[in-house]
């Protein structure tokens, strides 16, 4: 998994509503992710920002146990198993409702 803050190509005014315009578009992203995960905003931003392990100026990247222990993702496994996975959500919230 590859983590990296907001970037643009092209033309970039270096102005303040540049960065303000990159701050929000990152706390936005920062905000949906932490919403749908486990991990700590604090921690998404010190990963996001860590100069120490970027790959080819790529991002942060992140074997899949270590994202499952930072609470990024729940668990690894196959398509199957994300189908499996699906499948059981979808019975738990028609069980919920039927009753």
């Amino acid at each position: 998994m590859t983590i990296h803050p907001v970037r643009m190509n092209g033309t970039v005014l270096g102005v303040p509503q540049t960065l303000s315009y990159f701050e929000k578009m990152q706390d936005r992203i920062a905000g949906f992710i932490t919403r749908h995960s486990r991990i700590s905003g604090e921690e998404l931003r010190r990963l996001t920002m860590n100069t120490e392990e970027l790959v080819l100026d790529v991002g942060t990247v992140l074997e899949g146990e270590r994202a499952v222990e930072l609470g990024l993702i729940d668990s690894l496994g196959s398509l199957g198993d994300a189908m499996d996975s699906l499948y059981g959500m979808i019975e738990n919230t028609e069980k919920r409702y039927a009753d």
